[in-house]
């Protein structure tokens, strides 16, 4: 299937601008449209993800937590995707194999979350605690705020993108309020955009 001209240029773009959720599972071409595999598209995203890679800045315990799922994956993960595959492949016509087309789906999607992670890791900057400046916001450090428009306190840690749990109190630094909080001292109030509106936080402490 041809796809019309100018479609390479179509690509490049989808790799530089944020997802489409109307149109992340198609790619227009000139006679049909040619529908991409979840694990096709998580591919790309991770392949858009890697070429604008940004320094991750980590614990150290997050760093040997991250090396040691990597190593996980190589070597156990990816020989079980291949048997997987070799399994699936002795049970007929790979032309009408559904489970051979299953597990060469799901060997590309843990190759591309080894990819992802291989990225994490080589972007990774680890910091030592004892040298974060708490006089500010900044990743890694502990902000106890209070939400002026509830007069509710929380205390959230600011994170990487990768670190980031809402369960355990972990924002990503990228985030509406992570982004809102940095640079902050104790004292300043915080606005902060978010879909529900305008919040404001007045910072009460900052930690490790």
């Amino acid at each position: 299937m041809a796809c019309r001209k100018g479609a390479g240029k179509s690509f490049h773009k989808f790799l530089l601008a944020p997802m489409n959720r109307k149109r992340k599972n198609s790619y227009i071409c000139s006679s049909a449209t040619l529908r991409l595999k979840p694990g096709v598209v998580f591919f790309l995203f991770v392949l858009k993800r890697f070429f604008m890679a940004e320094t991750n800045y980590v614990t150290r315990e997050t760093f040997e937590k991250m090396q040691q799922d990597l190593q996980s994956m190589k070597a156990i993960d990816r020989p079980a995707a291949s048997k997987a595959i070799a399994e699936a492949r002795e049970k007929g016509d790979l032309k009408e194999n559904a489970e051979y087309d299953a597990a060469k789906e799901a060997q590309g999607i843990l190759e591309a979350k080894i990819k992802q992670l291989e990225g994490v890791i080589a972007t990774a900057r680890i910091l030592d605690e004892s040298t974060i400046d708490t006089s500010r916001v900044s990743i890694l450090t502990k902000v106890t705020v209070e939400n002026l428009n509830t007069k509710k306190k929380a205390t959230y840690q600011i994170v990487s993108e990768n670190e980031a749990d809402l369960k355990s109190g972990k924002i990503s630094v990228t985030s509406p309020i992570g982004s809102g909080l940095l640079g902050k001292v104790v004292g300043e109030v915080a606005e902060v955009n978010v879909p529900a509106g305008l919040i404001k936080f007045k910072i009460e402490d900052i930690s490790v």
